[in-house]
């Protein structure tokens, strides 16, 4: 098989791994090398000036050893089989990269053989393109579950930033789809990634020119809708990976039914596309917002309203701390309210320590008044069109088509109360 025929099969393979995005690092053009990275964008993104920048995002090898019963390249799965070379990765790397079709690398791999085989290989390509190529630009590497630390340590020397991921988000979905891989395998090259970023951070403040330990930190992936989990369990998740091993990102992927098993949703089933979305902007309030996961779902409410988003919908059901003075409010109860962004509270505060801000000031300063205007004061007052209503404010954030379905109670407009307890799920979430 030659090298054309291999890419076509390990790229395709890749598609379905989506952590990676933006590097989040930067590193200079150096003489001697070929290559830097910018933080602004890598795979899909887009870089502050406008470029969009890519990489190449293939797997060494998609010939596995696992059987785990969601994935396209399970070793009972009837697919095209095909291995690179370490030397092949470099070569067709530094060719992209001299055509300009690509600025970086994203390798990962299936378990080819043992962890620590598939390993070695991948340090070999990254080595080849480092220390041979003298390659600089970013590469975002996969650690495989189960191989030894010292594998790890020496990816995180080579690459900008490592992944492992996690796959689902309990200890349960993996024992029923993935019996192959066991949570300690997982969070054993997670943590040493962790320890190793700490310990190389301490390093760089005494000796200035140490080499850099995976400077762009770490990610992970879980699959939604292969398990029953629920958006809290998920949710409570990230959160724990947050806080113990200080990840850039949790990435959300939404299942897509590749592959027939009875212990997996229907082929026939779409990809959970919407509720990836919502969980995307729940992480994204835990991350930059200041909420909690057990503020946005708890275990009454373990899943999420599919047709509002998560801030929307936890001020829907905390009217009581609303409407706000927008001249008054707290920067961290402005970044509570719909509409209000990090971005725009910051303006806001800044801004209203020189003028008393109304409604067309706040558009000017960046607030989406669409959301925002049901849960604000400016100087005392409210928007003239609003009426401070759950039932008004609920109708007016969905969008018609969704608002036309909510149900009616006795001929009269439902309470936000007996909807929540409706259990909705505009959109199609089914628990």
């Amino acid at each position: 098989m030659d090298v054309m025929d291999k890419l076509a099969i390990l790229t395709d393979a890749a598609k379905y791994d989506v952590a990676c995005t933006s590097s989040g690092n930067d590193r200079s053009g150096e003489q001697g090398k070929v290559g830097n990275t910018v933080s602004s964008g890598i795979c899909h993104s887009f870089a502050k000036d406008g470029r969009c920048v890519s990489l190449l995002k293939i797997l060494l090898s998609n010939c596995c050893t696992y059987d785990c019963k969601y994935c396209l390249n399970r070793s009972s799965n009837d697919v095209r089989r095909a291995t690179f070379t370490p030397r092949e990765i470099a070569e067709l790397t530094m060719n992209f990269y001299r055509r300009n079709y690509i600025e970086g690398l994203f390798l990962s791999s299936a378990v080819l053989s043992s962890p620590d085989h598939t390993m070695e290989l991948m340090i070999q390509a990254i080595s080849i393109l480092r220390n041979e190529y003298r390659f600089n630009g970013y590469i975002h590497a996969k650690a495989i579950p189960g191989a030894d630390n010292r594998l790890v340590e020496e990816l995180g020397l080579l690459a900008d930033r490592m992944s492992v991921n996690i796959e689902l988000p309990s200890q349960t979905g993996l024992e029923d789809l993935a019996p192959d891989k066991k949570p300690e395998a997982i969070l054993k090259p997670m943590a040493r990634i962790t320890d190793g970023i700490t310990e190389n951070r301490n390093e760089l403040a005494i000796f200035r020119h140490a080499p850099k330990f995976v400077p762009a930190g770490q990610s992970t992936q879980m699959i939604i809708g292969a398990t029953p989990d629920s958006d809290y369990s998920i949710l409570q998740t990230s959160e724990k990976l947050y806080k113990r091993y200080q990840l850039k990102r949790v990435f959300f992927s939404a299942y897509t039914p590749v592959v027939e098993d009875s212990r997996l949703p229907s082929i026939d089933t779409k990809p959970p596309l919407l509720r990836e979305h919502r969980l995307y902007q729940a992480d994204w309030l835990m991350r930059f917002y200041g909420f909690s996961a057990n503020e946005i779902v708890d275990r009454k409410n373990p899943n999420m309203n599919l047709g509002i988003d998560p801030k929307c919908n936890w001020a829907m059901h905390h009217l009581e701390q609303f409407p706000v003075e927008i001249n008054a409010a707290p920067y961290d109860m402005l970044l509570r309210v719909p509409g209000i962004g990090v971005n725009s509270a910051q303006r806001i505060v800044q801004a209203r320590r020189m003028t008393k801000l109304n409604f067309d000031g706040l558009k000017r300063l960046g607030v989406v008044l669409k959301r925002a205007r049901y849960f604000i004061l400016c100087q005392g007052k409210m928007d003239e069109n609003v009426k401070f209503d759950s039932d008004h404010i609920l109708r007016a954030l969905l969008s018609p088509a969704d608002a036309a379905r909510l149900p009616t109670c006795e001929g009269e407009q439902m309470r936000l109360d007996e909807w929540a307890a409706s259990n909705l799920r505009i959109g199609g979430l089914a628990g």
